[in-house]
């Protein structure tokens, strides 16, 4: 296909797929229809009219930009063309990992491979690709099928490997099913800790270094899991699993393996208790837990932690954001890719569909920016909002478009 009308091809798919994924966010109810943008401070029909006719997509406001897809194959699709708008071969990434539908720990784990150097796709010179993630971006599969979603975004994106990656289109995590064309490398654990320790051994190669940091999050605990993702997509810090009083045989093997990296354990005593700290400890490097007592504040906890190089240290404005659904774990892998790209930053959880949590209402505000003379000069917040309607109401959305707005403070002019 000649370049010109591959480049037009991309950006008609990627069009299409924040379409569909805007259409089917507000198709599950047959009551409701597609939400256009929320105006700040209202909600009633004359506004949502005048929104409409304006233009604006069902997915963005002033602050906060949506990808509302029904389900994780369609956030991270519409996530990883947003990432790589894959107009222009210096666009695309060299590879993409694809996850198993019904194995969030897997897709948490693989959310590292964002972070991995695997350089530009081949042919592509260096220089081009200064300004673009070079990791993988998340996509679903099934063991059998392939969802159509993931189809449009892989002929999008179309990888072609690089020299880092010894020309591996695809990283498959476990039974995902590949297309045929497409060189893949397979990474396989009989169980989800194994995965994860599988995954682990992987980063060291393409990263061809040990890690600054491992994070050990909850085995059964997936909401308080769901942090790591956005971490190890910024830091390249593998993600390990434990169970609630004891480490799995591979998360064990794992640890041994890099004796000296700090160890940060991700969620309460009721998620990871301190019996099995003790045995991170054992056999690992110096152990610290980040924590919240629940899905909510444990996101907080660790975007406000800091300790030394490990942690967003997010406690003032001029940051990005990532919220999702607590109760849906497969959207922290799948909107990984956008805590290591563009406005970079840590995902937070909302713990209901129509009503902000006190807790990160209360975080907004703390980090809500503002100015006294001169808003171009300004620090600003934007916050992306993965899932449709079902999963996170448009007027939530609003909510958040508040506090992510800029504030006059102080006198000036």
């Amino acid at each position: 296909m000649p370049l010109a009308l591959k480049a037009i091809g991309g950006i008609v798919v990627l069009a299409v797929v924040f379409i569909v994924v805007a259409i089917v966010g507000g198709s599950r109810d047959e009551s409701r229809t597609a939400a256009p943008a929320p105006v700040t401070g209202s909600t009633d029909a004359p506004a949502s009219q005048a929104s409409e006719e304006l233009g604006y997509p069902a997915f963005a406001t002033s602050n906060t930009t949506r990808v509302g897809g029904a389900d994780p194959a369609f956030n991270a699709a519409g996530v990883a063309l947003a990432t790589y708008p894959s107009a222009e071969p210096a666009q695309r990434p060299a590879a993409v990992a694809l996850v198993p539908a019904d194995e969030w720990q897997a897709g948490i784990a693989a959310s590292v491979l964002m972070a991995a150097p695997l350089g530009p796709p081949n042919g592509v010179q260096d220089g081009l690709l200064k300004r673009l993630p070079t990791g993988a971006p998340l996509l679903i599969s099934d063991a059998g099928d392939i969802p159509e979603p993931t189809v449009h975004a892989l002929d999008t994106l179309d990888p072609q490997g690089s020299q880092a990656t010894e020309g591996v289109q695809v990283y498959a995590i476990g039974d995902a099913a590949v297309p045929g064309e497409l060189k893949a490398k397979r990474v396989a654990g009989h169980n989800p800790a194994a995965a994860a320790a599988a995954i682990a051994a992987l980063r060291d190669s393409l990263f061809r270094a040990p890690p600054a940091h491992i994070v050990i999050a909850p085995l059964t605990e997936p909401a308080f899991a769901m942090p790591a993702a956005a971490w190890a997509a910024r830091s390249g810090d593998p993600v390990l699993f434990a169970g609630r009083n004891a480490l799995p045989k591979a998360t064990r093997a794992a640890l041994r393996a890099h004796p000296d990296a700090p160890i940060y354990v991700l969620g309460p005593d009721s998620a990871i208790s301190a019996k099995a700290i003790k045995e991170i400890a054992e056999i690992g490097g110096r152990v610290q837990r980040v924590a919240g007592e629940d899905p909510v504040e444990n996101a907080i906890a660790l975007a406000r932690f800091d300790s030394g190089d490990f942690g967003w240290n997010v406690n003032d404005p001029g940051h990005g954001f990532v919220i999702a659904r607590s109760d849906s774990p497969l959207d922290a892998a799948a909107a990984a890719p956008l805590s290591a790209s563009g406005t970079w930053g840590p995902l937070l959880l909302t713990d209901s569909a129509d009503t902000l949590p006190p807790t990160l209402r209360g975080y907004l505000l703390d980090v809500k920016p503002g100015y006294s003379n001169d808003p171009t000069r300004a620090f600003y917040n934007h916050v992306w909002v993965i899932g449709d309607q079902e999963a996170i109401d448009v007027r939530q959305q609003a909510e958040i478009d508040e506090l992510a707005e800029l504030a006059k403070i102080g006198g000036g002019a």
